[in-house]
């Protein structure tokens, strides 16, 4: 593979939040119909105007630039007492003892934990299982790599009790030599968790095969009413083959401080670090500070942060619900929804195009998290609850317009 296609793989089009996409211009050839007026809403990520960051952030941050140099240059891994500090609140978090000296590192953003963790763990040709659709870097990154993916397919729409990941196939893919599994839970795209049996079973087989497992839980503080969440680290698996990522850029709209904590594997952690010392130092040495909020929020705070998501999910359910032929199941986690949308006379790109150009609304095309979904958008509805129902509304009509 060359150099040139190695980053042919990476476009960044679609990608979630890509400005490009919102300034590009577009061809006019499919376009049609009259504008229909309303806020611009980007769904392409939360809104940190309608969500505001986590209390004391800020003032953490202040604190971080303060102490100086103390603070700006700390190990490669992170700050000891800041990791430690976080190890015994993710330790209550997840039911398991988390080792924040050598099992734990803290990262630019959880994007920057997901590059490094999979560059530690897959090289040129390994097989690597990756659920679809699941977040869309995580496709790229084994692409990049030259690693070799092996679908498996989460049937989401299937039914309500389970996350509805293919557990044969995915069984099927460690027997075909996967070295790897890498998924979110809850899933990005779809907002589903996966349910007590299925942590169980891919802990049995991942078990069984020896097989890597590298697990996104950016959301898992945002579940919802009645949700049960069950963390793979905690059940009984081998800890040095498991790699957890988290942090609070999402539920605690902290993204600007760029803060992804991974934990677990010893010897992968150890290889991370070895990997972020060439590639970015270390994580912003005062933002790191902001990592002592994380957990630490005012009494109440995240229970009114969850009910506000959830009203608003259950208003763009309602929404969706009144256009025929949408395909969409209620997210039990995080902020997203994904819907399938009926046959449309346009292709899934123009169809975003279209929806920015005549309705101001940014959605992220299905076809970034996997081939199965190209009829899908992804939507993040951690916006202005009002702006946000318009522009479902705005994007309903839009269906409708164009529908075969």
């Amino acid at each position: 593979m060359t150099i040139r296609s190695k980053f042919s793989r990476l476009g960044t089009d679609h990608a979630p939040g890509q400005e490009v996409r919102q300034q590009a211009d577009d061809a006019e050839g499919s376009l049609r119909g009259d504008v229909i007026e309303g806020r611009p809403v980007d769904f392409s990520h939360g809104d940190v105007d309608a969500f505001a960051p986590a209390p004391g952030s800020f003032e953490a941050f202040s604190a971080g630039v303060a102490a100086g140099g103390r603070q700006a240059y700390t190990e490669y891994r992170g700050d000891l007492a800041t990791r430690e500090g976080v190890a015994g609140r993710l330790s209550a978090f997840t039911g398991t003892a988390i080792d924040g000296r050598d099992g734990m590192i803290i990262t630019p953003g959880t994007q920057g934990a997901l590059f490094l963790a999979v560059a530690s763990t897959v090289a040129r040709g390994d097989r690597v299982a990756i659920v679809q659709p699941d977040y869309f870097a995580n496709r790229k990154l084994v692409e990049f790599l030259e690693g070799a993916i092996l679908p498996v397919r989460l049937d989401y729409l299937a039914g309500r009790d389970r996350a509805g990941l293919d557990l044969d196939a995915l069984e099927s893919a460690f027997k075909a030599g996967a070295k790897v599994f890498l998924f979110s839970n809850p899933n990005n795209p779809v907002g589903v968790v996966y349910s007590a049996a299925e942590i169980g079973a891919i802990v049995r087989l991942a078990s069984h095969h020896g097989v890597t497992v590298i697990v996104d839980q950016l959301y898992s503080r945002l579940l919802y009413s009645g949700v049960r969440y069950t963390h793979l680290l905690a059940q009984d698996v081998d800890a040095e083959r498991v790699v957890t990522i988290m942090g609070p850029s999402k539920t605690e709209s902290l993204s600007g401080y760029r803060l992804g904590v991974a934990f677990g594997a010893r010897e992968i952690i150890s290889r991370m670090e070895k990997l972020q010392a060439i590639v970015s130092l270390r994580a912003g040495g005062y933002a790191q500070a902001v990592l002592r909020t994380w957990f630490n929020e005012p009494e109440g705070w995240l229970d009114q942060r969850i009910r506000a998501h959830e009203a608003i999910r259950d208003d763009l359910l309602t929404v969706f619900g009144t256009c025929a032929g949408v395909g969409i199941r209620p997210s039990e986690a995080g902020s997203y929804i994904f819907p399938s949308l009926p046959k449309l006379a346009v292709s899934g790109p123009e169809f975003v195009r279209i929806l920015r150009r005549q309705a101001g609304v940014i959605v992220t095309p299905g076809t970034e998290f996997g081939p199965f979904s190209q009829d899908c958008v992804r939507l993040n509805f951690s916006q202005d609850h009002g702006a946000a129902v318009a522009a479902c509304r705005r994007l309903t009509t839009l269906v409708d317009r164009y529908r075969v």
